[in-house]
């Protein structure tokens, strides 16, 4: 929140606000490690309609270009990110910064998912953004899908992960399929050290993340819970913080359509 009013401010006073991670001094809690996701989270952040991310290369190809050969057809929309389409992005990286074309497929879904839309297209290009602003069709442009609230958006792109919950079938479908919470009878095991508040990612068996979000015990308490009937909480752990092991307020699925 503090970002977003800053960054709003600053466009009131009609400063245009540069944002850059700043390598020397970014710790893990917030790095983002390249620009194109950074951009990503502030589009989230102020909600904004447009992400234009600005490149070497005209947008997104078919295939990825290869030195000496013709260059591929350019893919002009995209609404949907598909396998087919990251592979299309595989090798087509930048020659500069430190993202290459699959951070910039991960950015625009990212701002797919704050509802804004996505033009990739080239920094070269004379006038561009006023151009893009006034309708005109550049590089790739991808749709935007329905936008998340932006506490749940944070939970599923920003906030660090600090472990992982093993799942069993069951509570994969109640999440997936039902809209439930995850409840204690659907762990299997802990993966890694979190804290109650942390932000931890759920996995099935086969190691598919299913969703993340922030636990309502201690990963040490959630081992002991594992399997075990809400009923048990009290008796197994000498106290509760809820039925839940993360109340679906406080979940995001990810990776499921």
């Amino acid at each position: 929140m503090n970002a977003r009013h800053t960054i709003l401010e600053l466009l009131r006073l009609g400063v245009v606000p540069i944002v850059n991670e700043n390598d020397t001094v970014a710790t893990e809690e917030i790095r983002f490690g390249d620009n194109d996701n950074l951009a990503a989270t502030i589009v989230n952040a102020v909600e904004a309609d447009l992400l234009v991310i600005l490149t070497d290369v005209e947008g997104l190809y078919e295939r990825a270009p290869e030195t000496g050969k013709p260059v591929p057809p350019l893919i002009r929309t995209v609404d949907r990110i598909t396998p087919k389409i990251e592979s299309a992005a595989s090798g087509a990286g930048t020659r500069f910064g430190s993202g290459g074309m699959i951070t910039k497929l991960q950015a625009a879904q990212t701002a797919a998912r704050s509802g804004a839309a996505t033009v990739l297209c080239h920094g070269k290009t004379s006038n561009v953004l006023q151009k893009l602003i006034a309708g005109e069709i550049h590089g790739t442009l991808f749709a935007p899908a329905e936008r998340l609230h932006v506490r749940k958006h944070w939970i599923a792109f920003t906030a660090k992960t600090r472990g992982r919950i093993v799942i069993d079938k069951g509570a994969t479908t109640a999440l997936e399929k039902r809209g439930g919470s995850l409840l204690p009878a659907g762990v299997l095991r802990v993966e890694g050290r979190f804290d109650i508040g942390d932000s931890v990612s759920c996995v099935n068996e086969s190691a598919r993340e299913v969703a993340r979000g922030l636990v309502g015990y201690s990963s040490k308490d959630v081992s002991a819970l594992a399997g075990q009937s809400t009923k048990e909480i009290i008796r197994v752990l000498g106290y509760s913080n809820g039925e839940e092991i993360i109340h679906r307020d406080d979940l995001v699925l990810v990776g499921h359509e």
